[in-house]
């Protein structure tokens, strides 16, 4: 039987269409995933990603072991509720997840993980903690709610406790407040502003509910997909996985290899892969009619080859983009076998779209 979030009666009644997604009964759409899509590069739009999860990291040595465990580096951050994006990765330099970390103190650190690998993650985590003694707590009381889009930050702080919203409004990209268990994180996965919101699952029906009165639009995985590839973003499982390494999908700028002391995990990988790449990740738009997908083969001027990662229609582009990974010596113009037949397409630099712009 597939889990359900606390919103799940709430996306019945609005007719959502559900699919499963990563053993949860997920909304793929509502009425249409192209409008879903513009809300969010127009107004704004709230995503029910309460099947991700929170993990809670407890103990004086939290900081030395997310230092040992994550490519990026922890010691970053400084201030109470500032957040980085990083890769765990495999000894191999592949990556298990990609993942948010928020420190709250010396002792207590957040991670937001992807659904499909909470499991995984959860039992990574605690092999490798126990030499640290930190405490890993899954905080499945809890849901995340994200609204995003140019209007989703002020949507968001008509809902909030006084002292909370005085606290967000302040907030710079990648950092966090919160009031009691709701936790605010101005983060997101689709190229535009807004939160994510942290909260016990019995709040946040009321939430989802004066959001929509609010006229913030519901929206499912598909405009979630597109925005997110619109924005460069990677998708784990699709872009990335356990046999590929940051260097090779596009995530070398979460990698910190300033201090030669910090041996994190696959690190001797990733400095082998960085001297000697074999692999590269390239954005791809398709200059004719078609639609591009993922296994999609792609082929180079110079013979190299590659395929498509992710591609779909790009609503904002009015067109159709995707993320490649090719051979390192790849050198353009490229081209794309579709049903057969190969097709032009231009090589570009994610991201297409940021802040509602186009960027190719």
């Amino acid at each position: 039987m597939l889990k359900q979030t606390a919103l799940h009666a709430e996306h019945r009644r609005l007719g959502a269409r559900l699919v499963d997604f990563a053993g949860w009964d997920m909304p793929i759409q509502y009425a249409s995933q192209l409008d879903e899509h513009h809300a969010v590069r127009q107004s704004a739009g709230m995503f029910d990603v309460a099947h991700m999860s929170a993990v809670d990291l407890l103990g004086a040595r939290t900081r030395d072991f997310l230092r040992h465990l994550l490519a990026n580096d922890v010691a970053r951050l400084q201030a109470s509720g500032k957040a980085l994006y990083s890769c765990m990765l495999n000894h191999e330099g592949g990556v298990i997840d990609d993942l948010i970390v928020y420190f709250i103190d010396e002792s207590w650190f957040r991670l937001v993980v992807n659904a499909g690998t909470t499991d995984k993650d959860l039992a990574w985590l605690r092999a490798e903690a126990a030499g640290f003694g930190v405490a890993i707590r899954h905080r499945d009381d809890l849901g995340i709610l994200a609204v995003q889009g140019p209007e989703a930050r002020a949507k968001v702080h008509a809902l909030l406790p006084r002292d909370l919203v005085e606290k967000a409004q302040d907030l710079m990209p990648f950092s966090a407040a919160w009031h009691g268990e709701l936790f605010v994180g101005r983060t997101g996965y689709t190229g535009e502003d807004g939160y994510e919101l942290i909260l016990p699952h019995a709040d946040i029906v009321a939430i989802w509910n004066g959001l929509l009165g609010a006229g913030v639009m519901p929206c499912g995985l598909g405009a979630r997909d597109t925005l997110r590839l619109e924005a460069g973003m990677n998708l784990y499982g699709q872009d990335m996985d356990e046999t590929v390494s940051p260097i090779e999908c596009g995530l070398s700028w979460t990698v910190s290899l300033t201090d030669a002391r910090r041996r994190f995990i696959g690190r001797d990988a990733l400095e082998a892969t960085r001297a000697a790449p074999q692999r590269k990740t390239i954005g791809l738009v398709l200059e004719g009619r078609g639609v591009l997908r993922g296994h999609m083969a792609v082929r180079a001027a110079n013979g190299a080859a590659g395929e498509l990662t992710s591609g779909g229609y790009a609503p904002t582009l009015k067109g159709s983009i995707g993320l490649a990974r090719v051979a390192a010596h790849a050198q353009g113009p490229f081209e794309v076998e579709i049903r057969g037949q190969w097709h032009a397409v231009r090589e570009v630099k994610p991201p297409f779209v940021r802040h509602g712009k186009v960027l190719v």
